[in-house]
């Protein structure tokens, strides 16, 4: 039995295998996505979803689905399945499943009558090529199989309905046909690796709904059209391959390729191997650039969230250097865009207090001495520095304590940046502890390698300055009295105590301004109201204004995102934190906290790590169903608890 796996009693129950869902990446921002049923609940959902150059190269969904049809002694048998209006679903093919596994790729074991079909999905890396291979495992006689592609051609943000605008004929190609319903799209080309009748049905499916949308408060119905379908006679033993694709395949080599594909596969076979492979999703390589995707479904790649993923997103790679091409692709956006010079009014456009001093964690995490480090990343890194320091921003600056100071009316600008009709939801307008310790590092750390490397212009312009940053620091942040971290100060200097985890990163960085004594306090505390088997809660439940559930509207959604939500990547820190003040004592309970999240795994998004989950137990997964910061966070640690703190047997 494969590790993770569902049986006929978990598949045919929707209210369970329609929480499930599953998702597969080309790594060149192509995925494939949708339920362990084959059902689509959301409008990001699809079998092969592809960046268009032509139209922004934002993603869009061609192919939402593929039914499955056996005809056996003159009776249809749909293995497909989707929701109509009123709960009314059709086909109902769910009802033919006997199990689920997802191993190496997807797999699903169909029994219509004494007839045995094993269905299985993969997306060939850095192509835009979805394979779907169909094997007769038995038959008492040869059967007809069709199959019927559902189209969208539309952005996954939008939905579709039926249009005259639509192009609707089709091309015959090798073994199959080519669409393209609207222009500035590819050609969608839909291939066997078998001969096949291609019997043309045009006709519009009006009305499929979406209920993961539903409940978000959007629209959720759309209409898909299908072109006809495909038919042809198996027996027991056959092997088909289908194969959609943005370009013409040579149809004798499906099934070699579908093999060669599989083969080279991390299999899920375990904890450690399915963080590895969650990790390998969120890379993507476009036009040079090599990318981590902060998560999916619908999001795209941000500073930030690359800087904190990448040392864990490292760890599953090691055949290439990809920490030194995400970071050289991140230097070159930086370098031509935020830190680069001035914008048209004088300043330099940071939206956020943060995310660039991230960049000094990401690369002290890379490996390479001092002196390496700043012959490659010396320039951007003065840069940052400067433009903190001389505050080119008008919104983020260094005042004369030597601390960061950032506020913007209206806005949000620490990474708790959930807004709801233009007010923020956590503003933390002021001095920020998180965005204050990370600059401490940032400094010490740029001095450490601008020392290695003889820079004696830089050290003698920025060597005083981690002293005066430690001594501001500890006299605005640190409340002797409540025994921790102020979360914030505002401009008049009043200290706002609501216990939030953002003073653990103060515990976990190389260069910390605080004392062993200090940070086994704050950590104390932490773990006592803010620590759950999800991660760290944003809030504590003790605080006004805390929520315990994430669900219901977009607005909803947004006021609990920081407001007790419990967030998986705060775990990475807070480990970092507790081992350092603990020590080998401090092990099991970094391992129980890790291993804990081995039963999520069939939750949400299935073999990879939710963004967040309810403060509130039990606990319900939410936000996105893979999130890049999450899986590195964790991968990070169990990859230090498997190798430098091995379990005694």
């Amino acid at each position: 039995m494969g590790y993770i796996k569902f049986d006929k009693a978990h598949v045919v129950n929707l209210e369970y295998s329609l929480s499930r869902e599953i998702l597969r990446t080309n790594r060149s921002g192509s995925y494939s996505s949708t339920t362990i049923v084959g059902c689509n609940t959301r409008k990001y959902h699809g079998w092969l979803v592809c960046p268009v150059d032509a139209l922004g190269g934002e993603r869009h969904v061609l192919l939402s689905g593929l039914d499955s049809t056996i005809v056996s002694n003159g009776q249809s048998f749909n293995t497909g399945i989707r929701k109509y209006h009123g709960d009314s679903y059709s086909p109902k093919g769910h009802k033919y499943v006997e199990d689920f596994d997802i191993q190496d790729i997807p797999g699903m074991t169909y029994r219509v009558g004494n007839v045995y079909m094993r269905q299985e999905r993969l997306l060939v890396h850095y192509e835009e090529q979805l394979l779907i291979r169909y094997t007769i495992l038995d038959s008492d006689e040869p059967v007809k199989l069709q199959l019927r592609p559902f189209l969208s051609f539309r952005n996954v943000h939008q939905l579709t309905h039926a249009n005259l605008n639509a192009n609707t004929r089709v091309e015959k190609v090798a073994n199959g046909i080519k669409i393209r319903m609207y222009e500035g799209f590819p050609w969608l080309h839909m291939q066997l690796s078998s001969k096949a009748e291609f019997v043309p049905v045009p006709d519009w499916y009006q009305g499929v709904e979406y209920v993961e949308e539903q409940k978000r408060g959007y629209d959720y119905s759309e209409d898909l059209f299908v072109p006809g379908f495909f038919e042809l006679t198996v027996k027991k033993g056959d092997v088909i391959v289908f194969s959609a694709s943005t370009s013409e395949e040579r149809t004798a080599g499906f099934k070699s390729k579908f093999t060669r594909t599989v083969a080279s596969k991390i299999p899920r076979s375990n904890f450690s191997n399915c963080l590895r492979n969650a990790a390998q999703q969120f890379i993507e390589k476009r036009g040079g650039d090599t990318s981590i995707v902060a998560g999916y479904h619908w999001f795209g790649s941000c500073g930030r969230d690359t800087f904190i993923a990448l040392p864990g997103i490292a760890m599953a790679r090691t055949s290439e250097d990809l920490f030194a091409s995400v970071l050289d692709t991140q230097v070159r956006r930086m370098i031509g865009g935020p830190v680069a010079g001035p914008d048209s009014d004088g300043n330099l456009p940071f939206n956020s207090a943060d995310a660039y001093l991230w960049f000094f964690h990401a690369i002290g995490k890379y490996g390479l001495d001092a002196l390496q480090t700043w012959k490659r990343y010396g320039k951007p890194m003065k840069l940052v520095l400067e433009a903190y320091r001389k505050g080119s921003s008008p919104y983020v600056l260094m005042r004369e304590n030597g601390l960061i100071f950032a506020d913007s009316p209206g806005r949000a600008l620490t990474w708790m940046d959930a807004v709801v009709n233009g007010v923020p939801v956590t503003p933390r307008n002021g001095y920020a502890v998180e965005v204050n310790a990370l600059w401490y590092n940032a400094v010490c750390y740029a001095l450490e390698c601008a020392k290695a490397a003889k820079d004696k212009a830089f050290i003698k312009e920025w060597e005083h300055l981690p002293v005066k940053i430690k001594a501001s620091f500890i006299d605005l942040f640190w409340d002797e009295e409540h025994g921790y971290l102020a979360d914030y100060v505002n401009d008049n200097e009043t200290r706002n105590m609501q216990v939030r985890p953002n003073m653990v990163i103060a515990t976990s960085l190389t260069h910390t301004m605080l004392d062993k004594e200090q940070m086994k306090k704050i950590l104390d505390l932490v773990n006592r109201v803010l620590v759950t088997p999800r991660g760290l809660r944003s809030l504590s439940p003790a605080e006004e204004g805390y929520l315990g559930q994430y669900h219901g509207t977009q607005e909803s959604r947004d006021s609990a995102y920081h407001q007790g939500t419990v967030w998986p990547w705060l775990t990475g820190p807070f480990c970092d934190g507790w081992l350092r003040v603990y020590g080998e004592g401090g092990v099991s309970r970094v391992r129980k906290l890790i291993s804990g999240f081995e039963e999520t795994l069939t939750e949400a998004g299935i073999s990879t790590i939710s963004e967040i989950f309810d403060g509130d137990p039990p606990h319900a997964p939410g936000g996105a169903i893979s999130q890049a910061v999450s899986v590195a966070e964790l991968l990070r640690i169990n990859t230090l608890l498997e190798t430098k703190y091995m379990e005694k047997k």
